[in-house]
């Protein structure tokens, strides 16, 4: 490890299994993508852990990345108790009343078509480019689409494990 070093990554490359699992599995639900990650502590650096998560989410099966997307809430439902949701999904949250319906018509749309909740990076978003994004993406095939959601499940797991290794005291979520 480095001086530079995140005040997160030292105590994940120290933390007992369980607990680092438990840290991972609140990043992704995705035990093949956290059996991965624990299997290469300790990390030097943020850039390896970040690196190790995208080899990590490249290679999960269909059955862990239905594993991964099943932790996931629906886009304009963040699960209650749940504060990475809600800080994710905020963009959908101040949405007007009819937006929110067209994402929860277009989720359960989606939901149908490919047996799984539509899954974006929702970091940044705001309510109209959820939407646009879902109408688009309802035009894939299922091929394309977990290609899709591939991405941006890599693209969460990045920033959540960017906020666990920031995290300035122990038990912070990400």
């Amino acid at each position: 490890m480095t001086p530079s070093s995140p005040p997160g990554l030292t105590r994940f490359n120290t933390a007992e299994d369980g607990a680092a699992r438990a840290a991972l599995h609140a990043i992704c639900g995705s035990r093949a993508w956290a059996d991965a990650l624990l299997a290469r502590r300790p990390y030097p650096a943020a850039e390896a852990l970040l690196a190790a998560s995208d080899a990590a989410t490249a290679a999960l099966s269909a059955a862990a990345l239905a594993e991964a997307m099943a932790a996931h809430p629906p886009i304009g439902s963040p699960e209650p108790g749940d504060p990475a949701s809600a800080r994710e999904q905020r963009g959908m949250a101040q949405a007007p009343s009819a937006l929110r319906a067209e994402m929860l018509e277009l989720n359960l749309a989606y939901q149908q078509k490919f047996g799984h909740v539509f899954l974006i990076c929702a970091t940044g978003l705001d309510a109209t480019r959820m939407l646009d994004a879902i109408r688009h993406r309802l035009g894939n095939t299922p091929e394309r689409e977990r290609e899709n959601v591939r991405t941006e499940l890599g693209k969460i797991n990045r920033i959540r494990l960017a906020r666990l290794l920031e995290a300035p005291q122990e038990g912070t979520r990400p």
